[in-house]
């Protein structure tokens, strides 16, 4: 009951602009009910001046029901291509972080942009965006208001990637006959999660593809984000011999709260599908669950656009977002170099 009266007004909210939202995507694919439920989250963010009642309801709706559109979405998908798409996208992760953490180690030092900052929107763009930057912030010992800062700049490159690249991929010319290639370009050059699965989901409405993009970004997206774990202990090493270098005790990680266990049960529907498949199952009985893991996305895009707030981003200062537009920037062409070095494009 406490859950209910905490956030029944945030998620009520979010519903209001999804259902709308959605019936739209379907009449405009080219668009698509993601996009809309951003750019309509982000008008209503600027209009409700008091957001508070509603806070609780959106953060669930933006993190836990994302996390559950994809657990979804691993019912439908067989294992082994899952670890077929995973092993083929890999060089192109590894390519992609190490690009933004370069460009994120360098543009600190020449624009002279504090550590923390620079390591939190590095991370942020390089891993998968807010959650790469809540996992790192305690191992840094960053503050709230860089947190703020870094998740701001993130925030805002996501939505530009949900918003130009379909269109960035039709001028391009991915192939729109199947989801493969612009499914692994979504799940290496765009930051976040959320952004990921708003950019797949619009090239399937564009071209009729049911969930094939998405289902290939989701699994490279989640291949990318285990990268959290060695990137989060290698920033606690360093940290750790900095701290004993000046006599203080080292910071201890809990790799409980770095991973991102929405995976493993990702994984175990994937597991679930593929026996039935094998069983004789029809792969009919999976669809429902596949468009409630749209429908999911939708709305938890509706929860992202309330949390955008771009007059705070503009605050921020340039140096900050000339960082994250360099690191998006750099991830991108490495990726689209990749993928035609490797034949996919």
């Amino acid at each position: 009951m406490e859950f209910v009266n905490k956030n029944w007004k945030g998620i009520a909210l979010c519903l209001a602009i999804a259902v709308p939202s959605w019936i739209l995507g379907t009449k405009f694919p080219i668009i698509g009910g993601a996009v809309i439920a951003i750019l309509a989250g982000m008008v209503l963010g600027i209009i409700i001046k008091e957001k508070k009642t509603f806070e609780s309801g959106i953060k669930f709706t933006s993190k836990k029901i994302l996390q559950w559109a994809v657990i979804l979405l691993g019912f439908g998908l067989n294992l082994n291509v899952i670890l077929q798409t995973g092993k083929q996208s890999l060089p192109i992760i590894v390519s992609t972080i190490s690009t933004s953490l370069i460009i994120a180690f360098v543009l600190c030092k020449v624009l002279r942009i504090p550590a923390k900052i620079a390591t939190l929107v590095g991370v942020g763009s390089s891993i998968c965006g807010g959650s790469a930057i809540a996992a790192t912030a305690p191992v840094i010992d960053a503050d709230d208001e860089e947190v703020a800062q870094a998740i701001s700049v993130i925030f805002f490159f996501n939505v530009l990637a949900a918003l130009i690249f379909p269109t960035l991929g039709t001028m391009i010319g991915f192939n729109t006959g199947s989801g493969e290639a612009f499914g692994i370009f979504a799940g290496t050059a765009v930051n976040d999660t959320s952004s990921v699965t708003a950019c797949a989901s619009t090239w399937d409405s564009m071209w009729n593809l049911g969930t094939a993009t998405l289902d290939t970004a989701v699994t490279v997206k989640l291949t990318r984000t285990l990268a959290i774990i060695p990137i989060t202990l290698v920033l606690a090493l360093i940290r750790t011999k900095k701290e004993q270098a000046n006599g203080e005790a080292g910071t201890k990680v809990s790799i409980k709260k770095i991973f991102p266990f929405f995976i493993l049960y990702f994984i175990a529907a994937s597991v679930i599908t593929t026996v039935a498949l094998s069983m004789g199952v029809s792969s009919a009985v999976f669809s429902p669950l596949k468009k409630l893991s749209k429908f999911f996305i939708v709305l938890a895009m509706a929860a992202i656009g309330l949390n955008t707030d771009i007059i705070k981003l503009i605050k921020t200062g340039g140096k900050p977002l000339a960082l994250g537009f360099c690191c998006w920037a750099g991830i991108t062409a490495v990726s689209l170099a990749m993928q035609h070095f490797m034949g996919l494009i």
